[in-house]
């Protein structure tokens, strides 16, 4: 099987944050963004963000920006579309998504969901530990994205309804805190002493 490609899922609307891309906030030496691309881009064989609106604010990063194609803040899964659409056009047969507000999971996060959906003959995986599943960290095949795209348009939204529907294996991880994402000005603090 070959290296799938990694997207940065960067579309959400950052509410509890008070708006703007939680990604670019500083953490450390750089920003909560910086992490996430430094722990998947090891990992992966390219590196896409997906993000909505003004591509230009994100030039520094020198990577793909590549819009949800379902308008409306469609949620994750129109991120991990947008996603599968850019890595049809490289040719590559799965994309291996990491949400860009998560700048602690784990090193391997990419062979574990390649190991779990092999083992389980399946062509989908999502991450998972004892707190439950991790639906924004996810293996996901280029070839499903036209049923994708229809149940999109059909108004689904919860990721983890296409995925059972499409028997995803799960990738176990034992640490918890490996996950734990920044969305209040407090979360930042605890990310701060994590770091």
């Amino acid at each position: 099987m070959m290296q799938p490609l990694g997207v940065i899922l960067a579309g959400g609307q950052a509410t509890r944050m008070g708006g703007g891309d939680k990604g670019l906030l500083r953490l450390g030496q750089g920003t909560i963004l910086s992490h996430v691309i430094d722990r998947l881009e090891p990992q992966v064989a390219g590196l896409a963000l997906n993000a909505n609106g003004d591509a230009t604010r994100f030039a520094d990063l020198r990577l793909p920006v590549i819009p949800d194609s379902i308008g409306g803040f469609a949620g994750p899964l129109s991120g991990v579309l947008a996603g599968l659409d850019w890595a049809a056009a490289q040719g590559a047969d799965h994309i291996v998504t990491a949400a860009a507000d998560t700048p602690f999971f784990p090193c391997d996060l990419v062979p574990q969901l390649m190991r779990a959906a092999e083992e389980a003959g399946a062509d989908l995986a999502l991450a998972a530990t004892p707190d439950g599943r991790h639906p924004t960290f996810g293996f996901w095949p280029v070839a499903k994205r036209a049923d994708l795209r229809t149940a999109l348009q059909g108004g689904l939204r919860k990721v983890v309804a296409w995925t059972d529907a499409h028997g995803a294996a799960t990738a176990e991880f034992p640490d918890d805190a490996a996950f734990f994402n920044v969305n209040t000005p407090d979360d930042l603090k605890t990310a701060e002493a994590m770091l």
